[in-house]
């Protein structure tokens, strides 16, 4: 049971993780500034 909350805890902490991803990405005003945005985070997480 409580390995079950640990594992949807953690399902939940990476959905909103990706959705900050997103949203970030999705912010870009450019092709350009998207791929740099891309490049930063690949390369910090």
């Amino acid at each position: 049971m409580f390995a079950l909350l640990l594992t949807q805890i953690g399902r939940w902490f990476d959905r909103a993780e990706q959705r900050r991803n997103d949203e970030y990405l999705a912010g870009a005003r450019d092709l350009a500034e998207l791929e740099r945005r891309m490049r930063l985070l690949e390369s910090c997480c």
